[in-house]
């Protein structure tokens, strides 16, 4: 196999010669508005041995590690492009059909996922059920050959474009609330799914609701067994937890005026980390409280110097717990708490850094068309920060996972299993 070192210089010499294909860096999901252009890069991804760096070969992967999935990654955010059309299929569907699908399951869904015939987004949200998901309302009904699902998601990503829907319904309402659940492959273009964007206060509409009313599924279309959905669903959110990384830090200027500490945190910087691949405003953009102090006149400021040592240090400590996790998924192992650590952690690096930009910006951090370049992105910034606690699990969800699998504290109660 070849090594990560060598694959890396592989991809630099493939992206040389063909981000003039690409469109401009999207992140991990492409939003509405490029959505072709979006499909076509990953046709061309596709095409060109780039996609699924580690899927197996059988599943139209390239049959390497999660190490050099990372750094091809990696190597996407250093030139500027996308390093995949939609991350909801590459780590959450993929992980899951590929774990937990049938044999014609994998062979329908996973090569067309890589080749972009397949787009997907996640259905498992609802109004009344989010960080208690098992409490969800959304039903399916078994009928002939079918089901039939009434009910309705919500802050559904690319759900506007997806051609498939990865589902969680309740299947049995007399068995206890995580045992009456079930994971299906939901078609999304038919009459009985109704899709409406939700108009975010950042100016995007990243996220939909979706409604569910009569809408069919074919009964080949059950991952894993009836009223065993519970189980995937939780592997489905542990694929997500750990794939989330923080930013890679922004070194502006000459190399060689960087000074010595600097050229090794850069350097150090750009051996583990890509970009944040969700939404990079979410994370809070610690990166840019040093150059904007210096705009605002107030680098000197004690407080203001004693504010950004705080967030540096923690998201420092924050990045080296995803290396963490990332390390886990290149050895093979299992999703576990390392992924729930990370997320709860970069949580915490989104509020501070919030409270940094205001505290440097003040009034002007809430203007979106000031003369500052960056004023834009600080008050997206702004409005976007709070959701990185919410999104992928709560951080009480992370706390309860932490205080189970890691300090050994008791579960907490639920209703006897009737198996």
């Amino acid at each position: 196999m070849i090594t990560v070192d060598e694959f890396a210089q592989e991809a630099k010499q493939w992206l040389a010669e063909n981000k003039h294909l690409a469109p401009r860096d999207y992140g991990a999901i492409c939003p509405p508005d490029m959505v072709n252009e979006g499909l076509a890069w990953q046709k061309h991804l596709y095409a060109s041995g780039k996609a699924g760096i580690h899927w197996p070969v059988e599943f139209g992967g390239q049959g390497l590690t999660a190490a050099h999935q990372a750094q091809w990654l990696y190597e996407c955010a250093l030139v500027g492009v996308p390093g995949v059309f939609n991350m909801v299929g590459l780590v959450l569907t993929g992980g899951a059909v590929q774990k937990f699908g049938t044999p014609e399951q994998q062979t329908k869904h996973l090569n067309a996922t890589l080749q972009a015939e397949h787009v997907w987004c996640q259905l498992f949200s609802e109004p009344g059920a989010g960080s208690d998901l098992a409490s969800l309302s959304a039903s399916a009904v078994r009928d002939g050959d079918e089901w039939v699902v009434n009910g309705q998601k919500v802050w559904n990503t690319s759900a506007q474009y997806a051609d498939l829907g990865m589902l969680v319904v309740r299947t049995n309402w007399d068995r206890p609330k995580h045992h009456g659940i079930s994971y299906f492959v939901l078609p999304m273009q038919q009459s009985g799914v109704e899709v409406r964007p939700i108009h975010q206060m950042n100016y995007h509409s990243s996220f939909n609701e979706v409604f569910l009313t009569d809408a069919r599924v074919p009964a080949e279309n059950l991952v894993g067994d009836t009223d065993d959905g519970w189980r995937i669903a939780r592997t489905t959110l542990a694929y997500e937890r750990t794939f989330n990384t923080l930013r890679r830090p922004n070194f502006r200027g000459d190399e060689n005026a960087l000074g010595r500490t600097l050229r090794e945190a850069k350097e150090e910087a750009e051996r583990h980390f890509t970009t944040y691949v969700w939404y990079p405003q979410r994370a809070g953009r610690p990166d840019l409280a040093v150059e904007r102090a210096r705009d605002f006149g107030v680098a000197s400021d004690l407080v203001v110097r004693q504010a950004i040592t705080r967030l540096y240090s923690f998201s420092k400590a924050s990045e080296w717990t995803s290396m963490r996790a990332q390390a886990a998924r290149a050895l093979g192992r299992a999703a576990g708490p390392e992924g729930s650590l990370g997320k709860l952690a970069a949580s915490e690096v989104a509020r501070m850094s919030n409270k940094v930009h205001t505290l440097i910006s003040g009034t002007q951090g809430v203007l979106k068309d000031g003369d500052n370049p960056l004023d834009a992105v600080i008050a997206e910034v702004l409005v976007s920060t709070s959701a990185q606690s919410i999104a992928g699990g709560t951080d009480e969800i992370q706390r309860n996972i932490i205080g189970e699998k890691i300090l050994g504290l008791s579960r907490e109660p639920e209703a006897k299993s009737d198996k």
